[in-house]
């Protein structure tokens, strides 16, 4: 992985110099655009609207709009060099439990590891970490961009998550929530209690797969064979107007799944029994 960026986390006196790396990246399908007429790429081009010519990247500066049509200018240094003394370091400033952090609050994941001469006080932050039980709430500026962080340590890395300011979660009251008033029957909700029960499992990350990539990287290569593509007719969904009975069938559905999962279980299980058997009489 490539390192994006060099510090050190402040931690009291102690200064543990780190490098960040991005720890998670997008597994996404980029198309390009093209000319219907000729099938070349579309080119985006810096043009200037007063000029009206195209611009090289040495000519763009960057400027603020506080007005309408009207800019202060910055320069890249003058962006570099604030917040003054903040911008190689993650300050810690709070150590906190993870579940009273809101998940709304993340942003993006980095791994932090250690830099030159930073072996030793690393190993003393995660380890004092993983005792405690607690994760550290810093201040962090990457490139231009002051952001808060929670710090923890996952799988015997310490792991960095950006996190938004207060100011930048939006309010919950700006959700517009229709049917005050309304009563949940005590069937009803006993039912939706038995589809989550049917529903639960523990966390495994593996199970989880981009099906829709998958799909689009199938056809993609299908189209690059000049094989014939045809796209299956999206199924319709039973329309149950009835909460209760959309409730009822949601369990009976879960209860069948339930039921031919284990079977499969089962019958994976079987073979290994009957090979153990036939190995203690060969041995007899």
């Amino acid at each position: 992985m490539r390192t994006i960026w060099k510090g050190a986390i402040s931690f009291g006196l102690v200064s543990i110099p780190v490098k960040l790396f991005p720890a998670t990246e997008r597994k996404e399908v980029k198309f390009s655009y093209l000319h219907s007429k000729c099938k070349s790429p579309i080119r985006y081009k810096r043009f200037c609207s007063s000029c009206e010519q195209e611009v090289d990247w040495n000519e763009i500066i960057r400027g603020y709009e506080f007005e309408s049509g009207k800019y202060v200018v910055f320069e890249e240094d003058e962006l570099e060099r604030f917040p003054q003394g903040r911008s190689k370091t993650v300050d810690i400033v709070d150590f906190v439990s993870m579940e009273e952090i809101d998940p709304v609050f993340y942003d993006k994941t980095y791994y932090l590891a250690p830099g030159e001469t930073g072996e030793k006080p690393y190993i003393l932050l995660r380890q004092t970490m993983e005792e405690t039980g607690k994760i550290a709430i810093a201040r962090v500026v990457i490139r231009t961009r002051e952001t808060l962080a929670a710090i923890r340590v996952h799988n015997g890395v310490l792991t960095m998550e950006t996190m938004f300011f207060p100011d930048e979660v939006r309010s919950t009251d700006l959700v517009p929530l229709e049917g005050r008033g309304i009563t949940i029957h005590e069937n009803e909700l006993k039912m939706a209690r038995q589809l989550v029960e049917n529903l639960a499992s523990s966390f495994d990350p593996e199970k989880y797969r981009d099906e829709y990539r998958e799909k689009v990287l199938e056809m993609i290569q299908a189209k690059v064979a000049g094989e014939k593509i045809e796209v299956p007719q999206a199924p319709e969904k039973a329309k149950i107007v009835d909460l209760m009975e959309a409730l009822r069938a949601s369990v009976q559905m879960t209860e069948k799944e339930g039921e031919t999962a284990k079977t499969r279980g089962e019958k994976k299980k079987t073979p290994t029994r009957g090979r153990k058997k036939k190995e203690k009489a060969g041995t007899g």
